[in-house]
C-alpha cells in the first residue's frame, strides 16, 4: 500500500561506495594554474582580476522540464549570456543538466564515475559536508579567503553566510547561498469557506481542529463528489521536521538553546512533538486527512492538483505558495474553476504551552556549492561564483536587463511585464543564480517589494503572506549538522522510512505503542549520540 521514500537513506548508503570508485579521495592540494599575483595563496579569484587560458568549467543546472518551446535547459538566451561573460576572463563556460526530483541520485551517480560537474549543488548538508569529510571535494578556504580574493562573492554573502560552511579547521567545504528571504512556511485556509460558514480564521489547534471538522461536515465547496480535507506536508518529507503547525505542539521551540539542539529529526528529543504527530493521527482516523496522501511521490503536484479540484481547505506551504506562479498559481488556477474561491495564508497558530506564537525560518543559507575533486580548475569554479555575486552576474540572470524586464525603484527593480518575463526568464533565473536565492537583494524589505509586483493583481496576497511568515518568535532553524548524523544518516533515515506514516495511519489506541517503537529505533539508530553532540556544540556557544 506505502510508497516509502527511501530516496535519502539509499543515497547515503551509496556515498560511500561512491567515494571508493570515484578515488575522490586525494590530496586536498588544488590543481588550480598558480598566478604570481593576487591572494596570499596566489590565487586570483575576483571576477576579471585574471585571465585564466581557455580553461573549461562544468556547472550542474537543474532542469524543471519547464523550458520555453524553442529552447532547452542548457541552450537558450541566459545560458548564452553567461558563457560570453566568462569567455572575456578565459572561461569556456558549460552546463550539465540535472532533473531537479533526481538531482541526489544523478549527482551520486556521476560522483561514482568520476563525470560530475565542476561545480554541484545541493540543499542537504549532511550530503555536501559527508564528500568533504571523505576527500570528494575541494576545501575552498585557498581560494577565497585573502583580501583581494572572491571580492564579490564576500561581499554579497557576508561572513555570516559565508562561515555556515566552515568547519573547525577554517576549511571551507562549500559555498553556502544567500538567501534574500529566510521566510519559510505558510498555513493557508480557503478564506472563502470560512465565511459561507460564519467561522473565523482559527489562532489554536483546538480551533483548527473544529473548522476542519466544519469543512468536513458541511463541505461549503457545495459537492458531493469531494471531501474537503487538511494536506499533511510531513508524510511527504524525507524526515520528520519542525514545521509551522508543530511548532503549536513542541516544548523546545520556546528557549532558543533548547531548540537548536533538538530541532532535528524532533520527535526523539522534543517532548511535545510526539503530541503533534498525535494530533495528525486524530486528523487521520477522522477523514479529515487524505487517506491516501503518503502515496503520493510529488507532494507539490499533489497539492496543486487537490487544491485546484477544491479536496484542501487547509495546507502547509512555502511562504507564498498560495499565488506563486513558479509553484502553481494555485488561487489563480482555482479562482479560474471558481471565481469566488479565496486563498489566505494567516499567522501561526499559538502554542499550546505558553500561548505564544512561534514561527521557523530557514536558515540563513540556502543550497551548498561544492567542488569536487575532478575538477581540475577550482580557481575557475570559484570565480565563475564570484561573477555571480556582481551586477552584471547574477543581479542580470535573475531580474534581467533595466527597460526589458524591470525599472527601478528608490534602487528596487520593479518588473515591467511580468508575463514576459515568466516566459522569457523566470523560469530559469532560480537555477542560474547559484550563489543566492529568491533574488539579488541586500535586504528583505527591497525582496518582499520587488517578489509583490511580479503577481500583478495579488500584491496584497504577497505582502500579507511574508507579514504572516515571520510574525511571532520567528527562529531560524539550524545549519549545524553533528558527526554522528553525518555517519549515522542511513540508518536513522530507515527508521523515519518506516515509522512515520506508521504514526499517522495507525489506529488511535495503538499510537502510543507505536510512538515509543520510533524513538526506540531511532535511539538504535544512533540518535542518542547526535543529541550528545548538538548538546555540546551549542553548549559551547553559550
Amino acid at each position: 500500500m506505502r510508497k516509502i521514500k527511501r530516496r535519502t537513506a539509499f543515497l547515503a548508503a551509496v556515498m560511500t561506495v561512491a567515494m571508493a570508485v570515484s578515488g575522490c579521495g586525494s590530496s586536498t592540494t588544488g590543481t588550480a594554474e598558480v598566478s604570481n599575483q593576487g591572494g596570499e595563496n596566489g590565487y586570483q579569484t575576483t571576477y576579471g582580476s585574471k585571465q585564466f587560458d581557455n580553461v573549461t568549467l562544468t556547472v550542474e543546472l537543474f532542469d524543471r522540464s519547464n523550458a520555453p518551446q524553442g529552447t532547452t535547459v542548457i541552450d537558450n538566451r541566459w545560458v548564452k549570456y553567461a558563457q560570453e561573460e566568462m569567455k572575456k576572463v578565459g572561461i569556456n563556460l558549460e552546463f550539465v543538466a540535472v532533473p531537479r526530483a533526481e538531482e541526489i541520485t544523478k549527482i551520486q551517480t556521476m560522483m561514482a564515475a568520476g563525470t560530475a560537474p565542476d561545480i554541484v549543488m545541493t540543499y542537504t548538508r549532511s550530503i555536501a559536508e559527508d564528500y568533504f569529510n571523505q576527500g570528494g571535494t575541494y576545501d575552498l578556504s585557498s581560494y577565497v579567503d585573502g583580501a583581494e580574493q572572491a571580492q564579490n562573492l564576500k561581499a554579497y554573502l557576508g561572513d555570516d553566510v559565508l562561515n555556515v560552511s566552515r568547519d573547525k579547521d577554517n576549511n571551507l567545504w562549500a559555498i553556502s547561498a544567500r538567501r534574500a528571504s529566510a521566510t519559510k512556511n505558510n498555513l493557508f485556509i480557503r478564506k472563502d469557506w470560512l465565511d459561507k460558514l460564519g467561522m473565523e480564521i482559527p489562532t489554536t489547534t483546538d480551533e483548527l481542529y473544529d473548522v476542519l471538522l466544519a469543512f468536513k461536515d458541511n463541505n461549503p465547496e457545495g459537492r458531493t463528489d469531494v471531501v474537503p480535507y487538511f494536506s499533511v506536508t510531513i508524510g511527504e518529507e524525507t524526515a520528520d521536521r519542525v514545521d509551522v503547525l508543530s511548532t503549536s505542539f513542541m516544548t523546545s521551540i520556546m528557549d532558543d538553546h533548547e531548540f537548536n539542539i533538538k530541532s532535528v529529526f524532533p520527535v526523539y528529543a522534543d517532548e511535545g512533538y510526539g503530541d503533534y504527530l498525535k494530533y495528525l493521527n486524530k486528523l487521520y482516523n477522522e477523514g479529515m486527512i487524505n487517506q491516501e496522501y503518503y502515496t503520493s511521490n510529488d507532494y507539490a503536484q499533489m497539492l496543486s492538483e487537490s487544491v485546484v479540484n477544491g479536496r484542501v481547505g487547509v495546507f502547509e506551504f512555502n511562504v507564498n505558495g498560495n499565488v506563486d506562479a513558479l509553484r502553481g498559481g494555485l488561487l489563480q488556477n482555482l479562482k479560474a474553476n471558481n471565481p469566488e474561491a479565496d486563498i489566505v495564508s494567516i499567522p501561526p497558530l499559538k502554542s499550546n504551552h505558553d500561548g505564544e506564537i512561534y514561527n521557523i525560518l530557514y536558515a540563513q543559507n540556502g543550497a551548498y556549492l561544492i567542488v569536487p575533486k575532478t575538477c581540475k580548475n577550482p580557481e575557475a569554479a570559484v570565480t565563475y561564483m564570484d561573477w555571480l555575486a556582481t551586477n552584471e552576474g547574477g543581479f542580470a540572470l535573475y531580474h534581467g536587463f533595466e527597460g526589458e524586464h524591470y525599472e527601478l525603484e528608490d534602487g528596487v527593480p520593479i518588473v515591467i511585464d511580468a508575463d514576459y518575463n515568466a516566459l522569457d526568464k523566470d523560469w530559469i533565473r532560480h537555477d542560474m543564480f547559484i550563489v543566492g536565492n529568491q533574488g539579488y537583494f541586500f535586504t528583505e524589505e527591497d525582496f518582499v517589494k520587488s517578489a509583490s509586483k511580479e503577481i500583478p493583481d495579488y500584491e496584497e496576497y504577497v505582502f500579507e503572506n511574508y507579514k504572516n511568515a515571520i510574525a511571532g518568535n520567528a527562529k531560524n532553524t539550524t545549519a549545524y549538522t553533528s558527526p554522528a548524523q553525518s555517519e549515522n544518516i542511513t540508518d536513522i533515515q530507515l527508521v523515519v522510512d518506516e515509522y512515520l506514516v506508521k504514526c499517522i495511519t495507525c489506529k488511535p489506541e495503538e499510537f502510543d505503542d507505536m510512538l515509543q517503537a520510533y524513538k526506540t529505533a531511532l535511539a538504535n539508530a544512533g540518535m542518542e549520540e547526535v543529541i550528545k553532540e548538538r548538546t555540546e556544540y551549542y553548549n559551547a556557544l553559550r
